[in-house]
């Protein structure tokens, strides 16, 4: 089981990002993938899931409006696009999965599949 997050880097407030979570080693389609991010001194925190299918989608109300996740099957990949990035979405961002469940609705844990994270900034 591999998830590979990519895409991070620098950008300047207002800016435009997408990440990539490539993902092997399990059905593509049976299980919700997320995204977390986590800011300096603080906890991560879960932004956004896809649900296995594909027709559900979770946001946190930090980034309701601006992100959009969505996956591409023939590509075994989730992609989060961030748009007018401000210096709060600063931080290393995490795709994970629970590989138990293809809904959104239990977040994956500590002792479940996490790919390394990619880092964020947003900065002048």
């Amino acid at each position: 089981v591999q998830l590979q997050a990519s895409g991070g880097g620098l950008v300047q407030p207002g800016g435009s990002l997408r990440l990539s979570c490539a993902v092997s080693g399990f059905g593509f389609d049976d299980y919700a993938i997320a995204w977390f991010r986590q800011a300096p001194s603080e906890e991560r925190e879960r932004i956004s899931c896809i649900n296995g299918g594909g027709g559900s989608t979770f946001y946190a109300n930090a980034v309701k409006g601006r992100f959009t996740i969505s996956k591409d099957n023939a590509k075994n990949t989730v992609y989060l696009e961030m748009n007018n990035l401000t210096p709060e979405d600063t931080g290393v961002y995490y795709c994970a999965t629970t590989l138990k469940y293809s809904s959104c609705t239990i977040r994956p844990g500590r002792s479940d599949y996490w790919g390394r994270g990619t880092q964020v900034t947003v900065s002048s």
